[in-house]
């Protein structure tokens, strides 16, 4: 079997990749071995303007917002489902100190922070002590739709093979790749996390995290809005069901679900909501996100069949969809990379392990 591209992973860069390879009608086979706690089928899907205790504006945000609004909405019209929406983000301030960061925010005309008319009208729903604030536009990217959606209009057209990678059956040339019975120009890695520990990429800064979440049930609480207040609550497309989740961990023990993360979410909701609710499960899942929080896209220097699209860390959801559609330009025009996402800007690290 010959193809243009074999890539590994259906994450939402290796979804994205293929949806835009194939508008350009190249071939290409994808490799996934369906890891039910692969951080894209657990993520809440959140695409946030802002970001960090100051609520600056995320890197390339402007640019973004529009493109991934566009890119989402038509995926979602050819797959038949809906795969993004918008609903901003009620913050309710944790301290004193983080309701005058925010107002400080809103007086400096920060973009996409504002406060609420009336900041008491949720009250029914929660307990709150210090007020809250509003950041829009938020968005959602659906991507409990999205990634099955696309797993079987892919199964569907013969092109996705759903096994491990074997990299001992990898044999890379100079103009190809072949994998068992698969010959390819070129192989590109999609598989997040893992990519930290394979040996044409391991020398770049990854800096793996975990985020974890409950799945909750909340009968009766509006599903316009995200709810934060130290840890997100998210509405997912299944009536009733909400995602709580919290950023980031760098530290941690392994990759399963904690007693400690567990505990403080079933805090906060003991806390913080008043309506009844129904814990129904606990996930987690080991992020690739990188040190300077910056993704990695592009043809390894010295192996040129040999990609990635990798590193999008928290903005996965943003960032996937604008650089798979870059790579896949840089492929087939060879119109350049973003210079702050381009795996050449490590060319002198990756180039120390050439075997």
């Amino acid at each position: 079997m010959k193809v243009d591209y074999l890539l590994i992973g259906q994450g939402i860069s290796g979804t994205w990749l293929s949806y835009f390879l194939q508008k350009e009608n190249k071939s290409f086979l994808v490799i996934d071995d369906k890891n039910p706690n692969a951080p894209s089928r657990l993520a809440a899907g959140i695409i946030n303007p802002v970001t960090g205790r100051r609520h600056v504006s995320t890197w390339m945000i402007d640019t973004l917002l529009p493109y991934v609004w566009e890119q989402y909405t038509t995926l979602g019209n050819e797959l038949g489902i809906t795969a993004i929406s918008q609903r901003n983000v009620l913050d309710f301030f944790p301290s004193p100190q983080m309701r005058e960061s925010f107002i400080k925010r809103v007086e400096e005309k920060g973009e996409y922070v504002s406060v609420p008319d009336d900041p008491n009208m949720f009250r029914p729903l929660f307990n709150y002590e210090f007020g809250c604030g509003e950041i829009k536009p938020v968005y959602t990217a659906h991507l409990e739709t999205i990634i099955p959606a696309w797993r079987n209009k892919l199964a569907t057209e013969g092109l996705l093979l759903e096994e491990k990678l074997k990299t001992d059956d990898l044999v890379v040339a100079k103009d190809h790749i072949r994998y068992k019975e698969i010959e390819a120009k070129k192989i590109i890695f999609c598989d997040g996390a893992a990519c930290a520990a394979n040996s044409w990429f391991e020398l770049l800064p990854f800096a793996p995290n975990k985020g974890e979440a409950l799945f909750v049930s909340i009968p009766g609480l509006p599903k316009d809005r995200i709810y934060k207040k130290g840890m997100l609550l998210v509405p997912m497309v299944q009536p009733d069901q909400w995602w709580l989740g919290s950023a980031y961990e760098w530290e941690f023990k392994d990759e399963l679900p904690s007693a400690e993360f567990r505990k403080k979410g079933e805090q906060l909701l003991q806390q913080w909501l008043k309506l009844p609710y129904t814990i129904q499960d606990h996930i987690a899942s080991i992020r690739p996100a990188t040190l300077e929080r910056r993704p990695f896209v592009g043809l390894h220097p010295v192996h040129h069949s040999i990609g990635i699209l990798n590193g999008m860390g928290t903005k996965g959801c943003s960032l996937a969809p604008f650089f798979a559609a870059q790579l896949v330009r840089h492929l087939v025009y060879s119109e350049p990379i973003d210079p702050e996402g381009d795996v050449k800007r490590f060319t002198r690290i990756l180039s120390r392990n050439i075997s």
